[in-house]
């Protein structure tokens, strides 16, 4: 029985690792890992109307990451404030009501914990299932918008001459980036989140040549990173989802300290 939990868990933590090393390296390329912050602050909102109401988890979750993606991309139109400004808002007004629709609901309190720090090895068929397919979703999506994607992060306003609109294309990374947070919080958790698209991508980013090398290498990581998280926290009985993330921590600074040694060329 054991072993079906562990089976599932990897198999779990391998789809969200696939998927992640691409958008996980457009995060860090466009520089948006303040908005992967807030919006793994509104995946407890989600959770929360989820639970109050009664319908399916990965609903609720969607659907207020979503939202808060909409807003985002609605509010970053006017001059008044910043997009830090902006974010912040967001983040901070998400989590408070969260944490009071939490407070409020009855028999939620020892389960929150879960929920923020991550439960993979409480992930079900059904899980799997939503998984890989937000994967395929995400990949399709992906194939289309790759290179405006790169268009626009490399020259925004060359792209835009070009007639790619830079602002079609930042609504569709936050819709991919919600769709994917909303699967991945049972498998790292809310307050760790980013750290899933973010540590491998940075790590590969040391050493890749291109973004299509970059992607590959970010998802490749993350999948060890899964594997070893996931046995470090069997075999020394650590939490499953912090032990994820320390693996991608300590690797990210193992690659970080070879390529400050490696020689360099002319």
């Amino acid at each position: 029985m054991f072993l079906d939990f562990i089976s599932r868990a990897l198999i779990a933590g391998m789809g969200i690792a696939l998927v992640a090393g691409p958008l996980g390296s457009i995060i860090v390329w466009r520089r948006m890992a303040n908005f992967g912050d807030t919006l793994a602050h509104s995946t407890l909102l989600g959770l929360c109307f989820a639970l109050l109401f009664n319908f399916s988890l990965y609903l609720g979750l969607t659907g207020v990451c979503v939202i808060v993606a909409s807003l985002l991309s609605v509010l970053s139109r006017q001059k008044t404030l910043g997009h830090e400004a902006i974010l912040s808002i967001l983040a901070y007004a998400t989590l408070a009501i969260g944490l009071i629709l939490a407070a409020v609901i009855k028999g939620v309190r020892i389960d929150l914990l879960s929920y923020l720090y991550g439960d993979i090895l409480a992930v079900s068929g059904v899980d799997i299932l939503w998984i890989y397919g937000v994967d395929l979703v995400v990949f399709l999506i992906l194939a289309f918008v790759w290179n405006p994607i790169l268009s626009v992060t490399v020259h925004r306003d060359l792209a835009q001459i070009e007639g790619v609109s830079p602002q079609g294309i930042q609504w569709i990374v936050v819709m991919l980036m919600a769709f994917v947070f909303a699967v991945a919080m049972k498998l790292v958790g809310i307050l760790l989140i980013t750290a899933l698209l973010i540590l491998p991508a940075c790590t590969a980013r040391q050493w890749s040549h291109s973004p299509e090398q970059m992607a590959v290498s970010a998802s490749i990581l993350g999948m060890i990173s899964i594997g070893l998280g996931i046995g470090a926290s069997a075999y020394w009985d650590w939490p499953t989802g912090p032990a994820i993330v320390v693996v991608m921590t300590v690797l990210f600074f193992l690659s970080w300290i070879g390529s400050h040694l490696k020689p360099q060329t002319n």
